[in-house]
């Protein structure tokens, strides 16, 4: 099992078949409404921030977001498998949580498609330098991660409800899950469908919407 992700409980949503208004704004509205959000709020300095559709509701869009970063460091990590119900069926994810991270270089991207412009890809990073990102209660979803990991006092085969932390998330009874006191990630890559953390604190923050796809990764 590898790291990254999303909230305590959840289930999940997708578009399928030609591009349409209607369907572009299923995929786009909630990301950059999002995106405008976090712009707006970086200036205070701490956001609450969602990379997928509101934790309130009940369905993701099934976008691909892929994220990276030169680092990432983080206390109080859990991990579960759960699914992520979509329009076009459920996905298997692994849910990874960290109760306090910091990324160094994160970039965040979405591959889109608007009717007359084609692909569009919203990019946003941050944490550059020796300020990173930081973010409390972070949670990923993930279908796909790569990095170099090291985790201190990991505990695997756990109960997924039963982690033994204050504050760490929980997944549902009886599922397989994991838990450390830290995890460091080098030359981190990964795929999610969701994002979400309690607050995002987004040094340095530079967000673009430009035609092409021109992912992180």
């Amino acid at each position: 099992m590898s790291p990254l992700i999303r909230r305590t409980s959840r289930s999940s949503c997708r578009p399928s078949g030609r591009t349409s208004w209607t369907r572009t704004a299923v995929v786009l509205i909630p990301t950059l409404a999002v995106a405008t959000v976090v712009a707006v709020g970086a200036g205070a300095g701490v956001v609450p921030v969602s990379l997928a559709i509101s934790p309130a509701m009940t369905a993701l869009s099934g976008q691909n977001i892929k994220i990276s970063a030169d680092r990432l460091t983080g206390t109080g990590f859990t991990q579960y498998v759960t699914a992520d119900r979509t329009a076009e069926g459920d996905f298997p994810q692994a849910v990874s949580a960290i109760s306090s991270a910091e990324l160094h270089n994160l970039c965040q991207s979405v591959v889109a498609s608007l009717p007359g412009l084609g692909q569009v890809t919203l990019l946003i990073t941050a944490g550059g330098g020796d300020t990173p990102v930081h973010a409390d209660q972070l949670i990923v979803d993930t279908d796909d991660l790569a990095g170099d990991a090291t985790f201190h006092n990991i505990q695997i085969g756990v109960d997924a409800s039963k982690t033994d932390a204050e504050g760490r998330a929980k997944g549902p009874a009886g599922a397989l899950g994991q838990q450390a006191e830290s995890v460091t990630i080098d030359h981190l890559r990964q795929t999610t469908k969701s994002v979400s953390a309690a607050t995002f604190r987004l040094n340095g923050l530079h967000m673009t919407v430009k035609k092409g796809a021109n992912p992180c990764f």
